[in-house]
């Protein structure tokens, strides 16, 4: 990957919809090659995709938390993984360092329905507690950049 493709891939982060035209005038490359150049980033795996970014809060899910997962003994990743994944409200999921088995971005419309979804949580098997930390407000959230 050179210098035009990290420069591709900025553009495309900014606004996955611009045209090839458009990023082929930023980067002093024809519409064609900006094609090749980026289903050439996609077969290698580095853009994996595009998607819309969307506010959780427009839609009434409003309350988000951090949640420290606790499992018995060592309870492997993918384990880990089948306890959360399935939830629809588990935005994220980590596996850490530290006292904690994973951490886990969980998305709620309030804080009865965070609730009730820790509850689902801590009934898998192997699941033994979780720490919870609700977030009042976000600062800031930087998406990554090449």
């Amino acid at each position: 990957m050179d210098e035009v493709d990290r420069q591709i891939v900025a553009l495309l982060r900014q606004d996955a919809r611009r045209s090839f035209q458009s990023i082929g005038m930023r980067v002093s490359l024809s519409a064609p090659a900006v094609k090749r150049r980026v289903d050439k980033l996609e077969a290698e795996g580095v853009v994996r995709g595009y998607t819309a970014r969307v506010d959780p809060g427009r839609f009434g899910w409003t309350t988000h938390a951090l949640v420290s997962l606790y499992c018995e003994g060592r309870m492997p990743a993918n384990e880990v993984r089948d306890a959360v994944e399935r939830h629809p409200e588990v935005e994220a999921a980590y596996t850490v360092a530290g006292e904690a088995s994973a951490v886990v971005h969980v998305r709620a419309r309030d804080t009865a329905h965070l609730e009730e979804t820790l509850e689902r949580i801590r009934d898998h098997p192997g699941v033994t507690r979780t720490q919870t930390q609700i977030v009042l407000s976000t600062l800031f959230e930087r998406p990554f950049e090449a």
